[in-house]
């Protein structure tokens, strides 16, 4: 039998109007990495901020034991001390101070006379960095990073701590695929040299490479466990994961494509950190009524900016923009609204949602001023048109008074969602829509987005999942080095050619 480092027992995590976590019960094993699977809403991230000390001890019922020594953690800090380190999918740096700062942060080496040793801190900051394979400068700010080095200097203060056990929520889902195969390279090593990992992903292919054995979460319970020593069944731990049977993950795509409704004419967009440089260079495209046109390149390849662009949310050097046929000055925001555009932003956290509002403030938040009524809002009205919503996108809640930070991640999305289609648009842009969602959510909104362009709206979609672009979108307009690489019809690519072009090889 395998050595238990860490023990669940019979935990129970109940909020206002619902149960978190059912009576769950796991295992970790030494020298193991442990997958946890489910839908958002689940459990799994319930879990974790107990083992976490987020949710203190008290606040659940059950036990938690560290080599069979009982844990009762009240902060994150005690957590910290027995073992634990937790990386979140959303995450936790100080953006202003530098690498080596945030990742020795709280552990700064003095010099004898207890000043901080600056020199030893980006050297140690500088080793951590070696163990992963990765070359960032410790001395600049983490606010000029990409998201994908953000997450491996988080990545790198958590190994900094020397923890016993790792947990990882979401950890590649801001990183390339080489840098995704890196930091399972990596995880394996520090597995053989006697690290236990618990990993929280959705998506499968990492799971069945790299974990010896997932748990299954499912409304709160555990509902399964499958072994790699036994082969995984993707099948199987899908409709485990969803409680029903999975037919089909994507829609039969059946599209009806018609007039041009938007044009994008030699947009030239500046670096968003490098000053003095261009992340877009000179980009054109069109869109089609009921189209749905996927735009695939590499991480820094600008499709996040060009799209922010057209929405006016980031300033452009120039570039020109039509509307059926009509060319039109989008400023900022509010005149891509009322042209006709809605943008779900990549970081949904930062720019889709506001974080002190309840569900359905924010899904009303595009279309206040249709549900003004003299110079107050019809909550009435306003209650009306997010119920609707709420009904129509299924979303896991309490009600419409629930915080949208209380939500999980597909549920926040589904709610961004809602707040862009209660203002009817002509073209929706989706970046990254289905991150850190599960299987089942995204399969919903893979029909959404059929549905829509059934209805003639027509999208724009940026995905870091090559399968996803492939299967969805029937146009795909390829970046790199600032300008379009190539551009391909449904069926005309696959997964090795586009990622050929958009390395511009």
């Amino acid at each position: 039998m395998p050595n238990t480092i860490l023990a669940v027992r019979d935990v129970v995590k109940r909020f206002a109007g619902t149960v978190a976590l059912k009576g769950v019960s796991l295992e970790l094993y030494s020298n193991e990495i442990l997958a946890l699977v489910g839908e958002n809403g689940a459990g799994k991230s319930t879990l974790m901020k107990i083992l976490s000390g987020i949710y203190p001890y008290g606040s659940y019922e059950g036990a938690i034991e560290i080599k069979s020594a009982p844990c009762r953690f009240q902060s994150p800090f005690d957590s910290e001390n027995a073992g634990i380190a937790m990386i979140y999918q959303e995450l936790n740096l100080e953006l202003d101070l530098t690498v080596g700062e945030n990742i020795l942060l709280g552990r700064y080496p003095r010099t004898k006379m207890g000043l901080i040793d600056w020199t030893r801190l980006y050297s140690e900051a500088e080793r951590v960095l070696e163990t992963l394979g990765t070359e960032i400068d410790t001395h600049v700010t983490v606010r000029s990073l990409s998201p994908s080095m953000q997450q491996l200097v988080s990545i790198a203060r958590a190994l900094y701590r020397n923890p016993q056990i790792l947990i990882l929520d979401e950890p590649t889902s801001v990183l390339t695929e080489n840098e995704a195969q890196n930091l399972m390279r990596i995880l394996r090593s520090l597995r053989n040299k006697g690290l236990s990992c618990i990993y929280i992903s959705h998506k499968l292919d990492e799971i069945f490479s790299l974990c010896d054995r997932t748990v299954v979460f499912r409304d709160g319970c555990k509902i399964s466990e499958h072994t790699k020593a036994d082969g995984y069944d993707s099948t199987r731990v899908i409709e485990d994961m969803i409680g029903r049977r999975l037919d089909m993950m994507y829609p039969r795509r059946t599209a009806n494509i018609g007039d041009e409704v938007l044009r994008a004419e030699h947009f030239q967009i500046p670096h968003p950190s490098a000053y003095g440089k261009l992340i877009i260079q000179d980009v054109s495209f069109t869109l089609y009524r009921g189209e749905i046109l996927g735009l695939a390149g590499l991480v820094g390849a600008g499709r996040s900016e060009l799209l922010a662009a057209v929405f006016g949310a980031i300033e452009k050097n120039r570039g020109e923009l039509w509307i059926d046929g009509k060319k039109v000055e989008i400023k900022n925001p509010t005149a891509a609204i009322q042209a006709g555009l809605g943008f779900l932003s990549e970081d949904r956290k930062k720019n889709g949602f506001v974080q002190s509002m309840d569900i359905r403030q924010n899904m009303t938040l595009a279309t206040l001023r249709r549900l003004v009524s003299g110079p107050f809002i019809d909550r009435i009205k306003e209650n009306e048109q997010a119920r609707m919503y709420f009904d129509k996108l299924r979303v896991k809640a309490p009600g419409l008074e629930t915080l949208i930070v209380n939500l999980s991640g597909g549920n926040q999305q589904k709610v961004i969602l809602a707040k862009w289609l209660m203002a009817n648009p002509r073209v929706l842009l989706l970046d990254e829509p289905t991150r850190g969602i599960d299987v089942g959510t995204k399969s919903e909104i893979y029909k959404l987005m059929q549905e829509l362009t059934d209805m003639g709206i027509s999208i724009i979609m940026i995905s870091s999942e090559m399968p996803e672009l492939l299967a969805m979108c029937d146009r795909l307009v390829v970046l790199g080095r600032g300008v379009v690489q190539a551009e391909f019809r449904r069926g005309e690519a696959d997964e090795v050619r586009l990622l050929r072009v958009a390395s511009c090889t």
